[in-house]
């Protein structure tokens, strides 16, 4: 079980201070997180490799890479779990490869597996949290948020793999934080699960301004929640991309097929197209203004004398885009959804 990170110098001494630090802050123009030219090596092995990224407040960032990129090893430095070779580290100001411990307290996180206290309860487990950041009222709502209220009596022990993920998730929502650092956040979620935690991670950014920072192998749920993704390679960040820009970076073409291919091709040349030969049979395009306008090469088409019997307009999604980013020759082990996945545990070097 991994500690928490310390409470700020004289937090203990003030609860209700302790309840304001721990709110979130609108307004806040500063980024949640600063990363500049963090390196990490063990011996020989650079885990993480020159990595520069910022993190602006209110926004998911999601960290996409294989299994071994590095993506565990970069959130425990910012965590302040291990300590870096090289570069700097500022969460919500903070200058954490510098000891300044006055985050924490605006800090949510859960990293690689989630772990409790085994022979206590959920409702005793988020309790001890409770005390420990010396928090008003009672654990009922957050129970209530991650559906854990028919299992708030029973022993972790005795949790399925899901259940002990949203406990870990509770405690690490229970003092409404700022900043929230997850490393693979649906792990064991049944594909419900997973939808819940989505609309309520979704939910915090709009209501609270809260940021977060995940990793994931989860192809598709990054997808629908991120709105910035950095892709973590050999330790590498090798590319960073806007959720709401991401279809610029996207391959699309038009795929079609007719009777009579030859002599579509013909009629697409001639109308100033550049029709090229797909596999195993049919036509593809990837001129602009077919991806544009579909329905006028069909038209095309029509007129010609050769109409199309089948005619698709194919977007590369993000398990795509990812592994043509990384390179075909790479061992995947990459989830488009959820379901059965290897754990990144501390394999994540």
């Amino acid at each position: 079980m991994h500690p928490e990170p310390p409470l700020p110098d004289g937090a203990s001494a003030d609860p209700a201070a302790m309840a304001v630090i721990a709110h979130p802050r609108r307004g806040e123009t500063s980024p949640a997180i600063e990363i500049t030219r963090l390196s990490k090596r063990f011996g020989d092995v650079r885990a993480v490799d020159d990595v520069t990224l910022r993190v602006p407040a209110g926004q998911i960032y999601a960290l996409l890479g294989l299994n071994g990129a590095g993506k565990t090893t970069l959130i425990r430095m910012l965590l302040g779990m291990i300590t870096s070779t090289a570069g700097t580290v500022r969460v919500l100001g903070a200058d954490v490869t510098g000891g300044d411990r006055s985050a924490w307290a605006r800090v949510g996180y859960l990293v690689e597996t989630a772990a409790a206290y085994p022979e206590l309860t959920v409702r005793e487990n988020l309790e001890v949290v409770r005390r420990l950041r010396r928090l008003p009222g009672d654990v009922g709502d957050i129970i209530d948020r991650l559906a854990l209220a028919p299992y708030a009596e029973r022993r972790a022990r005795t949790l399925s793999l899901g259940n002990l993920q949203r406990l870990a998730l509770a405690r690490a929502l229970l003092h409404a934080p700022d900043l929230l650092i997850l490393d693979e956040p649906v792990n064991g979620l049944d594909p419900a699960g997973v939808a819940e935690i989505r609309a309520l991670l979704a939910g915090l950014i709009h209501r609270h301004g809260t940021t977060v920072l995940l990793s994931s192998h989860l192809l598709a749920e990054v997808d629908r929640l991120a709105t910035r993704i950095g892709i973590l390679h050999h330790g590498r960040l090798v590319g960073e991309h806007d959720a709401d820009q991401f279809d610029r970076h996207r391959r699309r073409h038009l795929r079609l097929a007719t009777r009579d291919d030859h002599a579509a091709r013909t009629v697409l040349i001639a109308h100033g197209y550049h029709p090229q030969s797909a596999t195993p049979a049919g036509l593809l395009l990837t001129d602009p203004r077919a991806l544009a306008a579909p329905e006028q090469v069909a038209t095309v088409l029509v007129h010609g004398g050769v109409p199309p019997t089948d005619l698709h307009l194919h977007e590369e999604d993000l398990e795509a885009f990812f592994l043509r980013t990384v390179g075909p020759s790479e061992q995947v082990t990459l989830t488009a959804g959820p379901g059965t996945q290897p754990a990144e545990g501390t394999g994540d070097a």
